[in-house]
Parts: C-alpha cells; structure tokens; sequence
C-alpha cells in the first residue's frame, strides 16, 4: 500500500541529524512520494536542497508564509518570482500561503496583498496551491472567490474545521482538504466532521512534520511515517479498507498536481 504525504517541511533544522533516516523509515511505512512547502526566501533554497538530494521523490513548492509576511513582502515576492521564471523551474505549487490572524494582525493587511499576489502567480503558471489558514477563513474564501473561476486547484492545508466551514471550503470545486495528525486527538470533532460532510475524493494525506505528530506519536518530532496513522484513522472514520484511503488519496493528489510529480 502506498501513499503520499502533501506537505511536510522536511527540509527544517530538526532533521538535520537524520534526514536519510526519517526519508528510509517514510518509505518502509508506504509513504511513495513527499511535498515539501517553502515559508520564506531562505527555504526556498532548503526546500531545493532537500528535494535535490531525495529526486522523484520529494518535491518543492514555493511560497510566503503568511507568519513570514513582514513589510518587505514585495521585495521577497520579487525575489521568488524570478525563481518561477526561470525555464524548466521544478515548483509544483505555489506553498505555503494563506492567511494567518491567530497571533497578531499587525500586517493584515499585507498578508492579504501577499495572499493575493500569489493567487495570481497560480493562475498565471498554472500551478496549485498549498493554503495555510488560521484565524481568517472569512478573509480567505471573500478574496478567493474574486478568483475561484481561474484558479487550477490545490489544498486547504491542515483542516480542522467543523461543517459549515467544511461546507464553505469545498464550493472550490478544484480544492481538496489536507488532513493530518489532528484527525487522531481525542477531542477532534473531524472523526464525525468529515464522514458527515466530506467525501473521499475532496481529501488528501499530509503530516505537516515536524509539528502536529499524531496519535500515538503526539507530543515527538512529527515524520512522513506517521501519515500511516492519518491514513489508518481515516479507514476507521469512513468505514473502508485502507487500501480504499490510499487509492483514493493518491487519485486525488494526482488529479491536483498532475504532471507534475
């Protein structure tokens, strides 16, 4: 059985040690491919070591965190735009993006300049996105729905929403729900969330490693091989064979990302 974890920051300090290790242990437990997210202008560049080093199976994205998103916003989306121009670019996506209001709304509003400019970028080199969203899901789908028409797709990451938002979300027709470790901790309400809601073809797997470990994992340094638990949990939430989650999943990845994986 085999199947792919969408998003996880292998390229992070906290693998440093034993990058090869944690990439060996993905792939024993069926992990067939990984997505690894730039935040900032720095990663963009550890990002691309890591993928280079680990070829047909790990695979960049490109993008400004909203976290990241300070009042040199434009010089740093200059910056990475050029990496997109550049012929034969490897970008998948564009990733990590979104909009974020939990810790502060000091630069609201340049995260929704950002957050716009790079739905811009997607449209423009027809490339998916990878959405980070906490705190503002009002502002995100208000400015998405300008360009829902236009837009190839991608992931609403890290979903840990309740029906409704559920419901809102996946009016995006092109758009699938990025579920990871949360699905497993005893007071998430996903397990009834998503059965009720969700249908398999609007899911994919993703671990969000280091952060977010799941159940029985929770509170170690999250890895790809842990998407296995992600994966087993969402077999007992659906009532089918894990086999079925796998399939499903990979189809969906691939109907997101296409050629380009």
């Amino acid at each position: 059985m085999l199947f792919i974890d969408t998003h996880t920051h292998l390229d992070g300090h906290e693998f440093d040690d034993d990058r090869d290790e944690v990439i060996s242990r993905a792939k024993a437990a069926g992990v067939s491919k990984v997505f690894i997210p730039a935040v900032d202008l720095p990663s963009v560049d550890t990002v691309l070591a890591a993928c280079g080093r680990y070829p047909g199976y790990a695979y960049p994205m490109i993008g400004l965190h909203p976290e990241e998103v300070k009042a040199d916003w434009p010089d740093v989306l200059a910056r990475m735009r050029s990496r997109l121009e550049a012929p034969g670019h490897p970008f998948i996506a564009i990733g990590e993006v979104g909009l974020d209001y939990f810790w502060s709304r000091e630069y609201e509003k340049e995260q929704l300049c950002a957050f716009e400019e790079q739905l811009k970028w997607s449209i423009e080199f027809g490339l998916p996105l990878m959405i980070h969203c906490r705190k503002a899901q009002n502002e995100m789908v208000n400015l998405m729905r300008h360009y829902a028409d236009e837009l190839p797709g991608g992931v609403f990451h890290c979903f840990t929403g309740n029906s409704k938002e559920a419901e809102e979300l996946l009016r995006f027709d092109k758009f699938v729900l990025g579920i990871g470790g949360v699905l497993t901790f005893k007071k998430s309400h996903l397990p009834e969330v998503l059965p009720a809601n969700v249908p398999l073809s609007r899911i994919v797997i993703e671990t969000d490693s280091p952060y977010m470990a799941p159940v029985p994992m929770r509170g170690k340094r999250n890895e790809s091989a842990y998407a296995l638990y992600v994966l087993q949990r969402l077999a007992e939430c659906y009532d089918v064979d894990e086999n079925e989650i796998a399939d499903a999943t990979n189809h969906n990845v691939m109907r997101i990302f296409g050629g380009r994986i």
